[in-house]
């Protein structure tokens, strides 16, 4: 059967996957690899997007659901591998600052394989996993991995909450102690300019207000390590509610202010 492109082929088998990234490169076109789990929301589809805008790029999508949806097809998809990838694989870097070393590890292993698999030439990830942006850089960059990464950033609800799988499953009655974390978070990035320490203090103070307690709020530099006194950083934070854990960041400018961006 001759390859129709945007059809969303589907293939459960990694050496079918291998012969069309191979075949794809033969020929001069880029390999765009979007990994996604076992469901699709909008967020996924922005990534798709995303891939597709790149100039002569031929989309791959992994997919572990039990059924391939649609929605593929109608945006386009070139190949969807159906099935999982990197399965018990792990790839470690310097993963000691991040909040789940293992979790984000085990993620890395199956992404890495999923990049190897489909001789992908580029990798298409969400900022919503920001932590995972920088780690698997770094992983990709100590192993020699020729593959560019490319970030999306993240999309929301109209009510700001992140689009996530994770994050559908709070129970209604929780859903506005949820939106204490996207509204924290933005409260502190439009500290911005007074500093590091009033940007967390800020966050801290919002979620106090709502009642909800953080797991996590760190603000870091862009590569995890100590935020700057002046320049481009992260503020990353994550509550537990109902049982799910909400994890979520934004883009800080400590010590200019958005306001100030332009001067």
């Amino acid at each position: 059967m001759a390859f129709e492109p945007g059809a969303a082929v589907v293939v459960t088998d990694p050496a079918r996957l291998a012969t069309y990234g191979r075949a794809f490169r033969k020929v001069g076109k880029s390999v765009v690899v979007v990994p996604l789990g076992e469901g699709v929301h909008a967020g996924h589809v922005q990534l798709i997007r995303a891939a597709r805008s790149l100039l002569g790029a031929v989309v791959m999508v992994t997919y572990a659901g039990e059924e391939v949806p649609d929605v593929f097809a109608r945006e386009q998809v070139d190949v969807v591998y159906h099935g999982r990838l990197g399965e018990g694989v792990a790839v470690s870097t310097d993963l000691d600052h991040l909040e789940d070393p293992a979790e984000t590890a085990s993620r890395m292993g199956a992404l890495i394989a999923a990049v190897n698999a489909a001789h992908a030439t580029d990798l298409v990830l969400g900022e919503k996993d920001f932590e995972l942006l920088v780690a698997l850089q770094r992983a990709v960059s100590a192993l020699r991995v020729e593959v560019k990464l490319h970030s999306v950033p993240t999309v929301r609800t109209a009510d700001g909450l992140a689009m996530s799988l994770r994050n559908a499953a709070v129970p209604p009655e929780l859903r506005e102690a949820a939106l204490a974390l996207p509204a924290a978070l933005t409260a502190g990035a439009h500290a911005a300019e007074r500093g590091g320490e009033v940007v967390l203090e800020t966050a801290r103070g919002v979620l106090a207000a709502a009642g909800v307690e953080p797991a996590y709020l760190e603000l870091r530099n862009l590569a995890f390590g100590p935020a700057p006194s002046e320049g481009d950083a992260r503020l990353l934070g994550a509550v537990e509610l109902g049982g799910v854990r909400l994890v979520d960041n934004v883009g800080v400018p400590v010590g200019i202010g958005f306001s100030n961006l332009e001067a």
